[in-house]
């Protein structure tokens, strides 16, 4: 396969700006690494932060960001027997890590001190061809079609984990903060394929039908809502409140609000990461009811073949609207007003 030496990218080239669709070097893979042709790239919010240089972590500048890419193994480095030329893959949001310390052995790679993170430290998937650890890229079926598996790469993978942190069981009633966003979408879907019931939290008529499509058995939408707090333990199945909650939301307030509906032994779930926020718990509730809060990032090389494998099996279909790469800014603007339901995928040029 012929490999051309320039690509179409967006590139982040100041904190705070808009990226530039430009032509760049098209990278070549290291001894343990593959170059993947994207065809799509999902678009996450994690994107946003990126670009307002909302976190704490510096990022690298100029910054080709993205990390939900899906598309086909170029080239790899002669180390690499995990994965051959021609196979589809998925490039996440980690894109790298030692493999060697405690965390990598033991199957939490994201905390790895030395991960490397696609889109952040490490050019991502808003180009079209894209470098990535052998490792830790997802194999993809070949039926499966990679535009919408684009965003079960982070999105699916993320919230996926989270439920399973969660340890809510089959049966038992999660809500979802921020149900009708890209990471809502799926963790509802997941949710139902594991046999849990789900109450949708969020604003707006367009993300209430969305929700109740995707198998939600309430919706309430905090922007209506003058007590959301005695709203969510209303409609939870016996007025108890519901048995776990994923965070998912962009904002802090949301965060606060949790404890007071979260029934006791219940878990809540931080993955949403609002800048400049912090976790607000009662003390006294939190410990005589005992409350577990803890926080999810993402998911294992495990969980990835996992969130894969859902989907591949008809289990999770994405809801996503696709347009050109070269459009990513009109999608950050959308994002930004919170008018975006789903997911967007970029379509990468050929």
């Amino acid at each position: 396969m012929s490999i051309p030496e320039t690509q179409w990218a967006q590139v982040l080239e100041k904190t705070g700006t808009y990226p530039v669709y430009k032509q760049i070097p098209v990278p070549k893979p290291g001894p343990d690494e593959v170059l993947v042709k994207i065809h799509y790239t999902g678009v996450c919010h994690t994107d946003l932060h990126a670009m307002k240089g909302d976190w704490p972590i510096p990022s690298k500048i100029p910054l080709v960001g993205g990390h939900e890419g899906a598309g086909v193994v170029v080239a790899k480095g002669e180390l690499v027997n995990v994965i051959d030329i021609g196979d589809h893959a998925g490039v996440k949001w980690l894109n790298g890590s030692c493999l060697s310390c405690e965390f990598c052995k033991s199957a939490d790679e994201s905390v790895c001190p030395d991960a490397s993170l696609s889109g952040y430290t490490v050019d991502g998937t808003f180009q079209q061809y894209c470098v990535a650890n052998a490792a830790h890229v997802t194999k993809i079926p070949k039926h499966v079609p990679l535009d919408a598996a684009a965003p079960v790469l982070c999105a699916g993978v993320t919230v996926y984990k989270g439920l399973k942190e969660s340890g809510a069981r089959p049966g038992q009633t999660v809500a979802i903060v921020g149900a009708g966003g890209g990471l809502g979408s799926l963790a509802q879907q997941y949710a139902k394929a594991m046999g849990l019931r789900i109450v949708a939290i969020d604003g707006g008529d367009e993300k209430k039908v969305m929700c109740e499509q995707l198998g939600a058995e309430a919706f309430v939408d905090f922007t209506k809502s003058s007590d959301l707090v005695e709203d969510v333990k209303a409609v939870s199945p016996d007025g108890l409140g519901v048995h776990a909650v994923l965070l998912l939301a962009a904002a802090a307030k949301p965060f606060e609000q949790a404890t007071g509906y979260v029934r006791s032994r219940g878990t809540i779930v931080a993955i949403g990461l609002p800048a400049d926020a912090y976790l607000k718990a009662p003390v006294f509730n939190t410990v005589v009811r005992m409350i577990n809060i803890k926080g999810s990032y993402v998911g294992n090389r495990q969980d990835g073949v996992e969130a894969i494998d859902f989907f591949a099996r008809g289990l999770i279909k994405a809801p996503f609207k696709t347009v050109p790469l070269k459009e990513l800014p009109q999608v950050f603007e959308l994002m930004e007003q919170g008018k975006i339901a789903g997911r967007y995928v970029l379509e990468i040029p050929k």
